[in-house]
């Protein structure tokens, strides 16, 4: 049975600051999980009880947040929950492109149709794999395999010596110590990687955009969120030329803290495991999904 802490955002940091002597990988993880949700005190996700497909987790309200310090997570997740994953991805589709603000392009890019084109990417993933390598604040590097199943699904598995796995259901997402037979629970609905985590996305709709740019390596698009949790993030998508491949993002969190990923090896479409996806709530359905996870692994 995998033992559950439920934590903030902010003890992350607390936690972080000891395993920056004890672990400097756990170290990084927690500085990659405090990018994606910032700084602020926020309570664990409460997962809703029907067996029904993941709906991004809405922030909860003041007497919400008193109420699940003593209420018991459920489950979100069914035994079907890799139905989606080993699906087709659709043909591209291209959402509105809103007018974003504040753009400056070089001489011969075109702003609303480098925003189209990074939509049609994202909207064309339905499965992607592939390696990233992470570089925090500190210049600290550690490396891993990154799957994701859209829509909502997402998991990042550190190298070693990291015991630590990275794993979003479309709910929660759950920060895994391998070694330790522990997880913690965090929203998934503040995070800034919408861009990975919806099924359709359109940039400059659901965040703000504040550049986009022909770098001599290839295309930059900058954008803001303001519903990252703990204030805004500011995210940059870097493009390879041809606008074919997502090469790196690199988010700053509210506090200034950056953290870059960089990507190589991606694979799309490629037929990924739902199990993969698979978080333990501690309810039964979930220790008997367990069981036949560990048992098809064997």
């Amino acid at each position: 049975m995998i033992g559950r802490r439920i934590r903030t955002a902010g003890s992350v940091i607390a936690a972080g600051l000891w395993l920056a002597t004890a672990n400097p990988a756990a170290a990084q993880v927690g500085a990659f999980i405090d990018s994606l949700f910032g700084h602020k005190e926020e309570p664990a996700p409460q997962p809703e009880a029907a067996p029904a497909a993941p709906a991004p987790a809405k922030k909860p309200t003041p007497k919400a947040k008193e109420a699940s310090k003593e209420a018991k997570p459920g489950s979100a997740k069914s035994g079907k929950a890799g139905d989606k994953a080993d699906r087709k991805p659709t043909e591209p589709k291209v959402a509105a492109v809103g007018a974003p603000t504040a753009i400056v392009t070089g001489d011969s890019a075109d702003p609303a149709t480098l925003l189209a084109q990074a939509n049609a990417y994202f909207n064309g993933i339905g499965t992607l794999t592939g390696s990233f390598m992470q570089i925090g604040a500190d210049g600290r590097r550690i490396g891993g395999k990154l799957t994701l199943a859209k829509p909502g699904r997402l998991r990042f598995d550190y190298d070693q010596p990291s015991p630590l796995e990275v794993i979003a259901d479309g709910t929660s997402v759950a920060v895994r110590d391998r070694k330790l037979n522990t997880q913690d629970l965090y929203f998934i609905a503040q995070t800034p990687l919408k861009f990975l985590l919806r099924e359709k996305i359109d940039l400059a709709r659901d965040l703000t955009v504040t550049d986009v740019a022909n770098d001599p390596g290839g295309v930059r698009i900058s954008l803001e969120d303001r519903a990252t949790l703990g204030g805004t993030s500011k995210i940059q998508l870097f493009f390879d030329a041809e606008m074919k491949t997502l090469s790196q993002w690199r988010i700053t969190d509210p506090q200034g803290y950056v953290t870059t990923v960089t990507l190589s090896n991606l694979q799309k479409g490629k037929s990924v495991d739902g199990s993969l996806f698979f978080i333990n709530y501690g309810r039964a359905e979930d220790k008997a999904m367990q069981q036949q996870i560990q048992q098809s692994q064997q």
